[in-house]
């Protein structure tokens, strides 16, 4: 049994969905709202969303319902979200390792995976943040929506209805872990492209040539072939 939850505004849905999880025993169990109003990213950063036109989706998946490592989840998530937006708009969509999804050059969702253990429970606790009807990002260059992407002027609730059943059932019939990183790949964002990045304060040209199953990214930088784990490189774009 799985359960989707409604709220009109919460300061973060990774927080309250550990409310429900009290009480709620599903091994999928979802709380989304489209007033969010202290979420949170990646490098403990906030994400920002405006109220009304976008979406701020937890799911809370008991651990034992995966069965490749931790990397592999996060992985698998990003790819359950790209390929979500993809066939939603038609578009090309793609992971910026490790988990941010891009559509025409601009970040329109992020991933959080926290692990907590409620009621002797383990979870994954799975926060996604997608930016929908959002149209002014003020001074975030990099941000953007479906909206401002595509033209297409989605329906909030249709949306996350939809996505919830397709995101639950892709987690019922989950793939091997060879044929998650071939997926991963082949939709990794500036892949064999000349791109910048910023390691250890300082920036250097390289190329994103693959994700690794132990969570990495392999760089070909001029000195040759590295592997960096998340916030040992940042990728500029």
């Amino acid at each position: 049994m799985d359960d989707l939850f409604y709220v009109n505004e919460c300061s973060s849905t990774n927080d309250e969905i550990s409310r429900i999880l009290l009480y709620n025993t599903s091994d999928f169990t979802a709380l989304y709202t489209f007033c969010q109003t202290n979420g949170r990213g990646q490098y403990g950063n906030q994400w920002v969303s405006s109220s009304g036109k976008n979406l701020a989706y937890t799911l809370a998946i008991k651990k034992s319902s995966f069965h490749h490592s931790d990397f592999l989840f996060n992985y698998y998530t990003a790819i359950c979200v790209q390929t979500y937006i993809a066939n939603l708009t038609g578009e090309e969509v793609y992971i910026k390792w490790p988990n941010d999804i891009i559509l025409n050059k601009k970040k329109i969702a992020g991933i959080l995976i926290e692990k907590k253990n409620i009621n002797q429970t383990a979870y994954f606790v799975t926060g996604i943040g997608i930016n929908i009807l959002q149209e002014n990002f003020d001074e975030i260059s990099n941000a953007g929506s479906i909206l401002t992407q595509t033209g297409q002027r989605l329906n909030l609730r249709s949306f996350v209805e939809n996505f919830h059943a397709y995101f639950t059932e892709k987690l019922k019939n989950i793939p091997s872990e060879d044929e998650i990183m071939i997926h991963l790949n082949t939709h990794l964002f500036r892949k064999d492209q000349i791109s910048v990045f910023e390691i250890n304060g300082s920036q250097q040209n390289g190329i994103v040539r693959k994700a690794e199953k132990n969570g990495k990214i392999c760089i070909e930088l001029e000195t040759g072939m590295q592997s960096f784990y998340l916030k040992e490189v940042k990728l500029l774009y």
